[in-house]
């Protein structure tokens, strides 16, 4: 069992694995998932659900809340009383974190570089001011920076918070002895340096920074709001020959709903009556609006343009296609992506070693710094390497690397039709060197056309159309839907057929007008005892069509190519997937001539014909043998098992719900293009990711020692805690800028 929970308390990566570390402890959880780029803990109970009430007893001890989702207005709204929290500290010490700033940037310009002093304020104003600032920075504004000393002290549990509240209590607790006991200091040959302009500043930029952090991660989730925003939230519904307006929730399968122009479509279903064109865009990416009539399939949260109508809803609930979206892409965005692994590794371990390289490099300067300094100097550079380590280094650029990225790229992906399963998809996706196609409904339309029509008697085309018309109106063949199609593009009419007959397996016959008519394949040509020549069926085949002959007992009076014919941007996109060196495969169970002609019309590279949905299944394994990483593209029943086979399975959303369920990847509407578009949100957003991981490991691998002292006695460089706290605010911030601007990629 699996349940999701709303986490409350988190402030880094390393919080989220805090957590996770500590429920996975319960002997009754299989498996736990939390994400710090969402709040959520997903939860994997062996046996029974344990209550909300017994998981907080594990985790509050730590300082951290899970509430079930749905249960308190607090799980909605965290993230925003967060946000208003940090806005209300912001407004009281920006103004003083900004000010000490400038003033200690005059400072260090007049000893580089003699600048003047252009501020002189008097020490016996300053510092008070400053022990003032600091107090309410360090107890109000980092609260939970001393929380987190004192979970670590009691529980052992340490994360971000852990080192800034180490950090700046010990610049802030040091100042107060230097301040209140200049004498013992001056005994003791310590530094007199004060620090209370340390903690001020560094507080209040790492708050700046959670702030803009937190504003920035709210983006990140602007895909599902947009989702769940499509929701209507009533419907116009037929009671008893009464229109009444109904909550959606009271709505069951079989009402009939009214819509009207201009409205929102509320739930799913079929139009019994009227017609319309409906915005789809919000679910498919296309904007372009679609026709609809009775029959026809809506969409719950789409956009009716002019049109008025009705339709019986066929799904509620859970079962609509939006709530069927939104929580794909929730689960989705909860996902891990496999290069994640690596990246929760290394941050388990990182705030302890981060811990020990600041004690280390406090205590090594205490006993080395005498050789490269004056004694009274070696504390304070000592104390602070001690506070610009533990305040430089964030796990949380590295915990928001990845599932940032992945939040963005799966939102965009469903904006744009494309639903992601799992993150895992998404990455294995952008690694891609095969692609195998199904033909009908993938490559081609999936509805038979005449591609071609010959008239071989002596009859007008419009008598002949209207016979043709006439007869395959009456038949349920497949093929009939496409003669009756083509033959009322024709404008043909409805003549009186008497002792319509349909002739099993060959077609059908017919009396029009005292006339007796036979349309059928070669089989029914052939009881008739009449010749078609070779010639004739030579052609059709290799065009990839199905012959229809038309007579009249006697003679050949008509023939038809019908096919299946291809989508509009097949062979633009197969072209687009040769540009990135990705071999294609058609795989379906069609003759090898039809399968052969559509091949080269889109310039497939090789086909496989007459397969059935094991033969694909083990064609997908043996191209993974040869060393292609393999997507499959389906629709149908029999893509099921190639489609669970492949690397990444990718299914038409047009197609069967087993074909969908089996995919790792759905194409809206059924749109060949998505794939390409799809192939490129992967590259895009792995790109993002890699771009994340590389400014997030060098920014530590740079920062930890360049604080620490290491480059010092090299190159006489240190860094100043101020500047450590900066950086440290900006690396997470910058990292989420990263993942947002796959927002503006093109894909």
């Amino acid at each position: 069992m699996k349940t999701s929970y709303k986490v409350n308390g988190m402030h880094c990566a390393s919080c989220a694995l805090l957590i996770k570390s500590r429920l996975e402890k319960d002997e009754n959880v299989e498996k736990c998932e939390v994400s710090y780029a969402t709040n959520k803990a997903s939860i994997t109970f062996k046996n029974s659900e344990k209550s909300i009430e017994e998981l907080n007893k594990q985790v509050s001890k730590i300082g951290y809340t899970l509430e079930k989702f749905g249960q308190s207005s607090q799980s909605k709204d965290s993230a925003l009383l967060d946000l208003a929290n940090l806005k209300l500290k912001l407004q009281v010490t920006l103004p003083f974190t900004i000010g000490i700033f400038a003033l200690m940037l005059i400072e260090i310009f007049h000893k580089l570089f003699g600048t003047p002093l252009f501020i002189n304020i008097p020490m016996m104003f300053l510092n008070p001011l400053m022990i003032v600032v600091s107090t309410i920075s360090l107890f109000w504004v980092g609260k939970d920076y001393l929380k987190g000393v004192y979970r670590f002290i009691k529980y052992g549990a340490a994360n971000m918070d852990t080192l800034v509240g180490i950090g700046t209590s010990v610049a802030y607790f040091y100042s107060l002895v230097v301040f209140f006991f200049p004498n013992l200091v001056t005994k003791l040959n310590l530094s007199h340096a004060l620090y209370f302009d340390v903690a001020i500043v560094v507080i209040g930029f790492i708050t700046l920074g959670k702030y803009l952090e937190i504003k920035s991660k709210l983006k990140t989730g602007d895909a599902i709001k947009k989702l769940m925003g499509l929701q209507a939230k009533t419907a116009l519904v037929e009671k008893d020959g009464k229109v009444v307006e109904l909550s959606i929730s009271n709505i069951k399968i079989g009402d009939i709903l009214i819509v009207k122009p201009g409205s929102k479509i509320p739930l799913d279903g079929k139009i019994i009556s009227g017609s319309s064109t409906v915005n789809e865009s919000m679910l498919t990416g296309e904007f372009m609006p679609v026709k609809k009539g009775i029959n026809d399939t809506v969409i719950g949260g789409t956009l009716n343009k002019n049109g008025h109508f009705k339709y019986k809803a066929t799904k509620v609930g859970a079962q609509t296609m939006l709530a069927q979206i939104i929580k794909l892409v929730e689960e989705a965005q909860e996902s891990k992506a496999p290069v994640q692994a690596l990246v929760d590794k290394i941050s388990s371990i990182f705030v302890p070693v981060v811990l020990v390289i600041a004690v280390v490099s406090f205590l090594l300067w205490i006993i080395v710094g005498p050789y490269f300094m004056p004694f009274n100097q070696t504390l304070g550079f000592a104390l602070s390497s001690l506070i610009g380590t533990l305040v430089i280094a964030c796990p949380c650029a590295l915990g928001l690397a990845t599932p940032t990225a992945i939040i963005v790229g799966t939102g965009k992906g469903a904006q744009n039709g494309i639903l992601i399963k799992n993150a895992e998809n998404l990455e294995h996706l952008n690694k891609v060197t095969a692609i195998a196609f199904d033909k009908t409904g993938t490559i081609t339309k999936g509805k038979p056309e005449v591609v071609s029509f010959n008239n071989v008697s002596k009859l007008k085309d419009s008598e002949l159309t209207n016979i043709i018309y006439s007869l395959e109106n009456l038949s349920e063949h497949p093929l009939a839907e496409a003669l009756v199609q083509f033959t009322k593009g024709k404008k043909a009419k409805e003549l009186k057929v008497i002792g319509f007959t349909t002739i099993e397996g060959k077609g059908l016959k017919g009396f029009i007008e005292g006339k007796s008519y036979y349309i059928g394949n070669l089989a029914l040509m052939k009881d008739l005892k009449i010749d078609i020549e070779k010639a004739v069926m030579t052609t059709i085949t290799n065009q990839g069509g199905t012959p229809v002959f038309v007579s009249d007992g006697k003679s050949l009076i008509s023939y038809f190519s019908i096919s299946d014919t291809l989508k509009e941007n097949s062979a633009k996109t197969i072209k687009s997937l040769h540009k990135l060196g990705i071999k294609v495969i058609l795989l379906t169970g069609d003759q090898l001539e039809t399968a052969n002609f559509i091949a080269k019309k889109v310039n497939i590279d090789q086909v496989y014909a007459q397969v059935l949905p094991k033969d694909k299944a083990d064609v997908i394994k043996q191209l993974q043998k040869d060393g292609h990483i393999v997507a499959m593209v389906g629709d149908g029943v029999n893509d099921a098992p190639a489609l669970a086979q492949a690397d990444v399975g990718i299914a038409m959303s047009t197609g069967t719900d087993v074909a969908i369920e089996s995919a790792g990847i759905t194409l809206l509407k059924g749109d060949l293009s998505k794939v390409l578009k799809a192939i490129n949100l992967s590259k895009n957003t792995i790109t993002t990711i890699k771009q994340n991981l590389f400014w997030a490991f060098i920014y530590n691998a740079v920062g930890i020692p360049l604080a620490a002292g290491a480059f010092y006695p090299f190159f006489g460089i240190s860094l100043n805690p101020v500047f450590a706290g900066m950086a440290m605010a900006l690396s997470s911030v910058s990292v989420v800028s990263n993942s947002l601007r796959l927002k503006i990629k093109s894909i």
